[in-house]
């Protein structure tokens, strides 16, 4: 039985690799032992496919699971190919359901019907109900892996149930207490079972104040949840809160990532999605960015209509021309600061849709701090460095506040009223905020002009 694992810095699988190479396979068997499973799972995908079912074949039925469930959905489908069906048998009997259900969607119907093919009359029903649920909700995440007591039990029978049902089990930390209709009652930690009297009822050391999850919850709802409290896991429950599973801290970790993913995807101006970049062909990842590339583009077309409008101003005063790209450069990075900041605030909760008027108030007061110091430097720079009159200087730096100003207002305020719309505060940043600012700094900039110079 294994007891350590080779710590990561010094894994460079060196020895993994030259086993394999002289076909060494009793030594290989032995090493894989020495390592983590999720580092079992980096080694096997810079295999070649032969060797990779070669290698797996090779792991302890524990480390096979875990490096399974751990391995991207495109190296699953390569294996469930080169499974004999035992392998496969052996694999779906011990995989939780809430990991087959993951792999299950994200599958071609071919693979699945083989999955289905492979799976006992019990487990095909509880996957038909978990596919049920909405996409991205708490009932998809859930798993009903958890250990489940009664209030009439004592802490003896209750240990009992825990030795027995807790081999199969995703946690057992926390117990849950459920009444005859399976409705939540409350939990039990582990802790204080096991430092009770086998005598005490259950009853006694249940924690009625519990937190939960309704199944249809969406799963950002679901991560704020654990991020304000800390949990590694919640249970879940049905209208009539009725438990139906729970939701584990490993779950809810995949899930924030792939809603940071998605924010800055949206950020940057691209369709979401949760493929694989290498995986993916090029005409897919030009697919997914090109309607927001056309979208912005035909919005830039008020930018050079409001070029052609103000063309005379040009014609008289060129070289003020020059200055327009530093302007409107600088408004985008000034909107972009805020709306990034407000987008962060709403996401972790620190910020709430009824905070509007602070955010708006405090952005402004930012503003016009930030402007003032961008415009006397500027104002400086354009009379010393590049020796333009006192009249050219302010208007630029009078631009330049009035910019700052706007697009610290639009940052701030676009991504609250997105929020109170139901749309993705994320999409109110980025490329969309610079193409607004971008429209009104110019309208900006040439009616300074007009105010300051003579035409």
């Amino acid at each position: 039985m294994q007891t350590s694992y080779i710590k990561q810095k010094d894994i460079h699988f060196l020895d993994l690799r030259e086993n394999l190479k002289n076909k060494e396979y009793r030594n290989l068997k032995n090493n894989l032992e020495k390592y983590n499973p999720i580092d079992i799972k980096d080694f096997i995908e810079e295999l070649e496919p032969l060797d990779r079912v070669l290698v797996f074949r090779l792991l302890s039925k524990d480390d096979a699971i875990e490096v399974f469930s751990s391995l991207e959905n495109e190296e699953q489908i390569r294996l469930i190919q080169a499974f004999t069906d035992t392998e496969l048998d052996r694999i779906l009997n011990e995989l939780n359901i809430d990991d087959m259900v993951d792999m299950i969607e994200e599958m071609p119907a071919s693979i699945v019907k083989k999955i289905i093919r492979h799976t006992d009359s019990s487990k095909r029903k509880l996957i038909n109900e978990f596919l049920q649920y909405p996409e991205s909700s708490a009932g998809s995440l859930m798993t009903i892996e958890y250990v489940e007591l009664k209030k009439y039990m004592t802490v003896e029978q209750a240990l009992t149930r825990i030795k027995t049902t807790g081999i199969n089990k995703v946690t057992v930390y926390t117990c849950y207490v459920t009444d005859e209709s399976k409705k939540l009652i409350g939990f039990v930690s582990l802790r204080d079972i096991v430092i009770s009297e086998k005598d005490v009822l259950i009853g006694d050391l249940l924690h009625e104040k519990v937190i939960f999850v309704h199944t249809h919850d969406d799963q950002e709802q679901v991560a704020e949840v654990f991020k304000k409290y800390g949990f590694v896991a919640l249970p879940v429950v049905d209208n009539e809160n009725r438990m139906t599973g729970i939701i584990t801290v490993d779950d809810i970790l995949d899930v924030m990532e792939q809603e940071a993913t998605e924010d800055f995807q949206k950020m940057a101006a691209m369709s979401p999605d949760d493929e694989s970049y290498i995986e993916s062909s090029v005409w897919y990842l030009a697919k997914r960015r090109i309607n927001w590339l056309l979208i912005l583009m035909i919005s830039s077309a008020f930018t050079s209509a409001i070029i052609g409008h103000y063309n005379y101003l040009l014609i008289a005063y060129t070289s003020l021309y020059n200055f327009s790209p530093m302007i409107m450069g600088a408004g985008g990075n000034s909107g972009n600061q805020s709306s990034t900041t407000i987008i962060r605030g709403l996401a972790t909760g620190d910020i709430k849709i009824g905070d509007w008027l602070k955010v708006m108030l405090k952005e402004l007061r930012i503003a016009i701090l930030v402007g003032a110091i961008l415009g006397g430097v500027n104002f400086i720079k354009n009379l010393i460095y590049d020796k333009l009159s006192i009249a050219y200087a302010l208007i630029i730096s009078i631009s330049l506040i009035f910019t700052v100003c706007f697009a610290k207002f639009v940052g701030g305020l676009l991504p609250i009223l997105a929020k109170k719309l139901k749309i993705d505060p994320a999409i109110m940043a980025g490329p969309v905020i610079s193409t607004l600012v971008d429209s009104v700094s110019l309208l900006i900039y040439f009616n300074v002009i007009k105010i300051i110079l003579p035409i």
